[in-house]
C-alpha cells in the first residue's frame, strides 16, 4: 500500500515536512521495486535527509507542493504485481513515447516515464544504487550510450 501524507510510517513523524515527503517518495518507489517495508524506510529516510541537503530551493518548493497523489505516483493497478525476480536486474533508460523511461531489464512496462533524459537517468541511478545493480543509458535509436555498475 503507498503512503502519502495522512498515512505514513511513525518514524517518519519527526523529519521536516518536505523530507519527510521525499522520503515517502523514495519509498513509494523503492516498494514498487520489491523493497521489503523495512529495508525502505530507513534507506529512503536517510535518502531523503541526503537529497534535502543537496536540493536546490526550486526542488525543495516543488517537492513542498507535491501532492498525495505524486506521492503515491503509481496508479491502482499499475505495478500491482510486485516482481521480487527484478531487484537483480539492472535499470535501463530507454525512449519512451511520452519522453524517456526507467525500466528494469526483463520488466513488462517501464517504472518511471519522464519528459527530460536526465531525470530519467537520475531516477534509474537512484534506483539501481537501491538495489545494487546497474544501470544502462540508450540513445534515441535504441543503441547504448553509457552503463554504469553499483554492484558491490
Amino acid at each position: 500500500m503507498p503512503w502519502d501524507t495522512q498515512d505514513y510510517p511513525s518514524s517518519l513523524k519527526s523529519l521536516d515536512t518536505v523530507v519527510r515527503k521525499k522520503a515517502i517518495d523514495i519509498a513509494n518507489a523503492m516498494i514498487d521495486e520489491g523493497y521489503d517495508e523495512g529495508r525502505a524506510i530507513p534507506i529512503a529516510t536517510e535518502q531523503a535527509k541526503e537529497w534535502y541537503e543537496n536540493a536546490s530551493q526550486a526542488e525543495k518548493q516543488e517537492m513542498s507542493n507535491k501532492s498525495d497523489k505524486g506521492l503515491r505516483n503509481r496508479e491502482k493497478g499499475d505495478q500491482s504485481s510486485s516482481r521480487p525476480e527484478l531487484l537483480d536486474k539492472g535499470e535501463h533508460v530507454v525512449s519512451h513515447e511520452n519522453g524517456w523511461a526507467v525500466q528494469a531489464e526483463d520488466a513488462k512496462q517501464p517504472s518511471d516515464v519522464f519528459e527530460n533524459k536526465q531525470d530519467a537517468v537520475d531516477r534509474a541511478k537512484e534506483v539501481a544504487k537501491n538495489k545494487g545493480t546497474s544501470v544502462i543509458i540508450h540513445k534515441q535509436d535504441g543503441s547504448i550510450q553509457d552503463q554504469t555498475s553499483y554492484s558491490d
